[in-house]
């Protein structure tokens, strides 16, 4: 899968992305770091990336206002941080990027919901 990482993603996540074969860019990679969230959102749409982050504000921007999706919101602690690695593996490995493209997926421990703007 190709994505693009907000700044806001763990290191650990992205090594274990990495780690499990996905191609993964990060937000400071592209000199995005400071960019807004629509800025972000623009930029992983044009690249054909998924945006990974753990910031709820792109679900405001997706269904309130419009917004292109193509998210992986994150809903991570570090206590949690196993089980939600094992849950994006099974969102990564279960759908195809076109059927998370225009949608927001939201991770968590042991679950994952797939909501899609009308």
């Amino acid at each position: 899968m190709t994505l693009l990482a907000d700044h806001d993603v763990w290191a650990v996540t992205l090594d274990f992305l990495r780690a499990d074969g996905h191609d993964v860019v990060t937000a400071a990679d592209l000199d995005l770091a400071r960019a807004p969230d629509r800025q972000l959102l623009q930029e992983a749409a044009e690249r054909t990336r998924l945006l990974l982050t753990r910031d709820r504000d792109f679900g405001r921007l997706v269904f309130a206002r419009g917004h292109p999706a193509g998210i992986l919101f994150l809903r991570i602690t570090p206590g949690t941080q196993d089980a939600v690695h094992d849950e994006l593996r099974r969102v990564l490995d279960a759908h195809a990027f076109d059927d998370l493209r225009h949608a927001l997926t939201v991770v968590e421990p042991g679950q994952h919901r797939i909501r899609r703007p009308t």
